[in-house]
């Protein structure tokens, strides 16, 4: 029996994945990622992202439309058929007697998830709780946590707006301080970035986060050297991991961090709303939950999950996306995506008028990437910011780059809102005449 097979029947003997064994839907679609996989097991990882047969059929496990090309899939991730039947599945059992069915059948079943999730992430299941996203998972650990007038807490100023948000409201009404550093845009080399959280920690610093993976350029962070070298000053460490989880392969022991919070509809393609939180065993007791939990779950991961009432089917559904994860293989995913984003790269880095703000370089970068073209040679001309994601539904026609930079205009991004990022790094821009926020290509 080959090992995705064994991880399959060992995973479902925990009941993580349940709907893959009671529906004939969900378990023809695994199958059938099971059987394209074993096709390419003796290949490497970095062999297997060119093997386009392969892919293919991974490919047709996405029911997302054929008739545009969406690179926007950063933001939020179209899930594969086996997550989406599921979910579905699971929203019909519940309306069925719902409120036995929801609170004494379903919900316990979500204890199962909780295994998987710190299966992948490679830590005690004791420690991780199942959020709704990324932003709940971060602000239940910044809006959490005890700290004193005067003390400060370092970040950047590329970090997640609604992040920074939630610390300058802290700033404001703790007398806090919030210390901005800036990282290169992108560094040369990641000590670069090393020693900036270095040169802005103070005998103040009592907090540090960090991403993981910035969401705007892809850029991927030394999260391991900052938090070695946080824990030996005694500052406690957050690691947004909203982009990175699933995305690329690594564990709890690569970070070392006390925190970690991530969305899990993004890189783990689970139903949208879903997210985990990853809180150290000791470091729970003193953390406070955003919704009011009992006494008695002071010391219980769960108490950061009490939020009344909701659905428990996008919670079970985790489940097949764990399974169709492990199907494909977290470094092999990697492999795909970092080869159909280099093949994107490489075909436009010799554009005239194209600058990359992400690093070419495997350690600093992986699907999520960032351009820019300037029209003129002007310092007051304008200038386009494109941010690009490749996805495992991405195949032939990922191909397909823009002939001329002027059509990287055509699309709209979902979150043009979003201050864009300037080459200095600054969070907060001025909106000059002709400046446009950032875009994304639908030719690219």
């Amino acid at each position: 029996m080959d090992r995705s097979r064994r991880d399959f029947l060992s995973l479902a003997g925990k009941s993580l994945g349940l709907a893959a064994l009671s529906s004939a839907t969900v378990a023809s679609l695994l199958r059938n990622i099971e059987a394209a996989t074993k096709n390419v097991a003796h290949l490497t990882p970095e062999e297997a992202a060119t093997d386009e047969d392969y892919w293919a059929t991974i490919q047709k496990s996405f029911s997302v439309t054929r008739g545009i090309i969406n690179l926007n899939n950063g933001g939020v991730s179209p899930s594969p058929r086996i997550v989406t039947e599921a979910l579905v599945r699971y929203i019909w059992e519940q309306e069925d007697a719902t409120a036995y069915t929801m609170w004494q059948i379903l919900e316990p079943q979500s204890e199962t998830i909780r295994t998987g999730l710190a299966e992948l992430f490679g830590c005690d299941r004791e420690e991780i709780a199942i959020t709704r996203n990324a932003s709940e998972s971060l602000e239940i650990l910044l809006m959490g946590m005890d700290f004193k007038p005067g003390d400060e807490i370092l970040t950047t100023t590329q970090d997640y707006p609604r992040m920074l948000t939630t610390l300058r409201q802290r700033e404001k009404r703790e007398n806090l301080k919030l210390k901005l550093i800036q990282i290169p845009i992108p560094p040369k080399n990641l000590n670069e970035i090393t020693a900036a959280f270095e040169k802005g920690m103070t005998d103040r610093t009592r907090l540090i986060l960090i991403s993981h993976q910035i969401n705007i350029t892809g850029q991927i962070t030394p999260v391991k050297a900052v938090c070695d070298m946080a824990r030996a000053r005694g500052i406690e460490t957050i690691v947004d991991g909203a982009h990175s989880f699933a995305q690329f392969y690594f564990k709890q022991n690569d970070l070392g961090c006390d925190y970690f919070g991530t969305s899990l509809h993004k890189w783990l393609y689970a139903p949208k709303g879903t997210g985990m939180l990853y809180v150290k065993r000791d470091k729970i007791e003193k953390l406070w939950p955003l919704m009011a939990a009992e006494a008695k779950q002071t010391s219980d991961i769960r108490k950061f999950e009490e939020i009344g009432t909701h659905s428990a089917a996008p919670k079970l559904a985790i489940g097949e996306a764990l399974l169709f994860h492990n199907g494909i293989g977290g470094k092999r995913k990697e492999a795909r995506l970092r080869y159909l984003s280099r093949y994107w790269m490489n075909r436009l880095k010799d554009v005239p008028k194209i600058r990359f703000n992400t690093s070419f370089d495997p350690a600093q970068s992986c699907a999520n990437r960032q351009c820019s073209h300037r029209r003129h040679q002007s310092r007051s001309c304008s200038e386009i910011f494109v941010r690009q994601t490749s996805h495992l539904y991405h195949a032939d026609h990922a191909r397909r780059i823009p002939r001329h930079p002027h059509h990287a205009q055509r699309l709209h991004d979902a979150q043009r809102t979003r201050p864009f990022l300037r080459p200095d790094g600054s969070d907060r821009p001025e909106r000059s005449a002709g400046m446009k926020p950032l875009a994304c290509s639908p030719l690219s």
